[in-house]
């Protein structure tokens, strides 16, 4: 195997498949990246068995040659040292050569490293997976999706399926969940018309999984092709294939979470009440939960506070758009409602209260798609 290649397209490949690599995993050659070349371009993967990631880079893609020279082959390269190696070369272009006693010679410039490979055969093959269960997104739609769900994942470990974002799909409408019981966020988008004979609620995707994807995404209107079988998903773009585990089990009914009626409505500025609830939890750090109170007031003045007894308290008063409906006091943890404001997107935010001891929703004023909920906490 041999070629010369770019060396940043072969670093940002090289990126986007470490992070499917785990130094834990009881494979040792899952501890490589894989490289094969063929004739119209170079394949990184990466797997630790729950991820895998392949990166393709085209001989050449919009006129512009990415990779010459190539003498198709494979190899398995240290994924210890392989992209600290890529990233310090001295030139922009890297030639890589491996010989039959798996050797590998990375050229760039003056500079000359020898790496011990091994031997590709033995690295596990990634299934192709073939269903009918799948359909498109626009990139950036996605990423949208996950940002606007995950951070509510649960990161305790004691009940599993909530460490993922439950994606379903009914009646042309894909969903997006995520819940750690004391809060939820969801998000819905229509479907495209071709998508009508598809339909499943129980996929439940690893909320690290979604994290990473993420990350490699880039911001594009070009579509992601989505599948599903019964424990994998994948996600694959034209020179990205994303394969992800599922988790086992059945994820909880969360529509019963949400409160259908509301006593108190209060409409206001998302980074108001987003910068207040931040400067009210600066004093909260000292309790475990980060716990603000906030409370209606006339005028549709809103008192946002918090107190510490051994560092002081906090009070500040923030103008609503309107309050509709009875009074109210409630505490909630500081952070969950910062997390959900963000997730919102939107300038203005409509808030729905049922009492003080009632789950209450946030959502966009323009937008029934988006939603969070958070548990309030008992103070008093």
């Amino acid at each position: 195997m041999k070629f010369i290649i770019q060396r940043d397209q072969l670093m940002d490949s090289v990126q986007d498949v470490m992070k499917a690599i785990s130094s834990r995993t009881t494979i040792p050659i899952l501890t490589g990246i894989k490289l094969e070349a063929h004739a119209d371009g170079v394949k990184l993967t990466g797997s630790d068995s729950d991820i895998s990631i392949e990166s393709f880079i085209p001989k050449e893609e919009e006129g512009i040659v990415y990779i010459e020279q190539i003498e198709p082959g494979s190899i398995v390269i240290q994924a210890k040292y392989f992209p600290d190696i890529v990233r310090k070369l001295p030139q922009n272009t890297v030639e890589i050569e491996a010989d039959e006693h798996l050797k590998v010679t990375i050229r760039s410039g003056n500079s000359e490293f020898h790496l011990n490979g091994q031997d590709a055969d033995e690295y596990p093959q990634l299934p192709k997976l073939h269903t009918e269960d799948s359909f498109e997104l626009p990139t950036d739609l996605l990423k949208n999706l996950i940002k606007q769900t995950v951070f509510a994942v649960s990161t305790v470990e004691t009940r599993p399926i909530l460490t993922g974002v439950n994606m379903k799909v009914a009646n042309k409408e894909l969903d997006f969940v995520a819940t750690d019981s004391h809060r939820l966020a969801s998000r819905k988008i229509p479907l495209t018309e071709e998508t009508e004979n598809i339909a499943f609620s129980s996929v439940v995707i690893p909320g690290k999984s979604l994290i990473e994807l993420n990350k490699i995404l880039e911001d594009t209107q070009e579509n992601v092709e989505i599948s599903v079988t019964e424990n994998q998903i994948l996600f694959r773009t034209k020179n990205l294939y994303f394969l992800s585990r599922l988790l086992d089990g059945n994820y909880p009914e969360t529509s019963r979470l949400i409160p259908d009626q509301s006593k108190t409505i209060v409409y206001g500025n998302t980074k108001e009440l987003l910068q207040s609830i931040d400067r009210a939890s600066l004093l909260a750090k000292e309790n475990r939960n980060n716990v603000v109170r906030f409370q209606t007031k006339t005028d549709n003045q809103l008192e946002i506070s918090s107190n510490s007894p051994e560092v002081g308290n906090v009070v500040e008063e923030v103008t609503a758009k309107s309050i509709d409906g009875e009074e109210l006091k409630i505490s909630f943890s500081a952070k969950y409602m910062m997390d959900a404001l963000k997730a919102i997107e939107s300038d203005q935010v409509k808030i729905e209260f049922t009492g003080a001891m009632r789950p209450f929703i946030i959502r966009p004023i323009d937008n029934d798609q988006v939603l969070q909920l958070i548990l309030p906490v008992r103070t008093y």
